[in-house]
């Protein structure tokens, strides 16, 4: 289990290497002129000169590269000349805002999603089951940006029930955060519960044609029992591989959340830092989203062996 382990976090370490070396190349293929984009088109020659070697743009590609990739191994995402603050301390502020509403939405999902499959799974072909996997269509189907702006429009202009956009900050209070991210976190989560919901019925289904469950019920246990017990754990694996796909998408899917609720998280950070050209920070949190999808695909790769004990004994 250990080696299993350790050749997980060393197939992670040299995807993130890998991932690395294609952000920066790509932030180096964009074109025009970063410092010239900052200082406006009316600058002169010499401050867009000056302004390039204090970005370190004038430096060799490669030993751009190697200092990038050092310093991001130290903790030191480099400075944004934008904000004229160090990257890692705007990630630090805006994470506060983007990890709870990821997490909130990722735990909203879960809790809607899987019921929904097991209700279905256990009705097949009846007309409940088509009711919930017509809804789970038409959540897949719908736009979440769309559906944002639905929700702000019912309960926060018409019931006046939250907030409509803005974060007020977690220093006045745990209740009034959480409040204006009710909304973002439901618009985020309800077509990623679709998704997981079909999901998790198509692995049900599977696992319901096994000959171990037409054992279980051979024997007289109840249907539920059945389902629950035997069957839900074994169709986890593939729900688990959506939950973890999920978790990095409602991390990055924030982008256009964020701004339509108005929220100061990394999306919005992200948002303002390509119109701005300030390219150092939208690869400090492009990177800081790759090493999050890493991290999560290797924690589901270790849930698989919790989950399954063949992959334990294979491991």
């Amino acid at each position: 289990m250990i080696a299993y382990i350790l050749k997980r976090l060393l197939i992670g370490a040299a995807t993130l290497l890998l991932a690395s070396a294609v952000v920066f190349a790509v932030m180096e293929v964009l074109p025009g002129d970063p410092a010239q984009v900052m200082l406006g088109m009316s600058a002169t020659p010499e401050a867009t000169a000056n302004l390039r070697e204090q970005m370190g743009l004038d430096q060799p590609l490669m030993w751009r590269y190697i200092s990038w990739v050092g310093g991001l191994l130290v903790g030191d995402f480099g400075r944004s000349y934008t904000y004229s603050a160090p990257v890692s301390s705007l990630i630090a502020e805006r994470l506060v805002v983007s990890l709870p509403l990821a997490l909130m939405s990722l735990v909203l999902s879960t809790v809607i999603a899987i019921p929904v499959g097991i209700f279905s799974a256990a009705r097949r072909g009846r007309l409940p089951d088509s009711i919930a996997m017509g809804t789970a269509q038409l959540g897949v189907a719908i736009p979440n940006f769309w559906f944002a702006l639905l929700l702000i429009y019912v309960f926060a202009v018409g019931l006046q029930l939250v907030p409509s956009g803005g974060f007020p900050g977690w220093g006045g209070g745990i209740w009034n955060g959480l409040k204006s991210l009710i909304l973002p976190s439901v618009a985020l989560a309800l077509p990623q519960a679709a998704i997981l919901a079909r999901v998790t019925r198509s692995a049900l289904l599977d696992v319901l044609g096994e000959d171990y469950i037409r054992t279980a019920r051979a024997k007289g246990l109840p249907r539920g029992r059945v389902l629950r017990r035997h069957a839900l754990r074994n169709a986890m694996i593939p729900v688990l591989t959506i939950l973890g796909l999920q978790f990095a998408f409602l991390l990055a899917g924030t982008i256009i959340i964020e701004n339509v609720f108005y929220l100061p998280g990394l999306g919005r950070l992200v948002f303002q830092s390509i119109t701005q050209r300030d390219l150092i920070v939208v690869e400090g949190v492009v990177m800081l989203l790759v090493a999050s999808v890493i991290i999560v695909n290797v924690l589901v790769d270790l849930a698989y062996a919790l989950v399954d004990p063949r992959l334990r004994e294979a491991a």
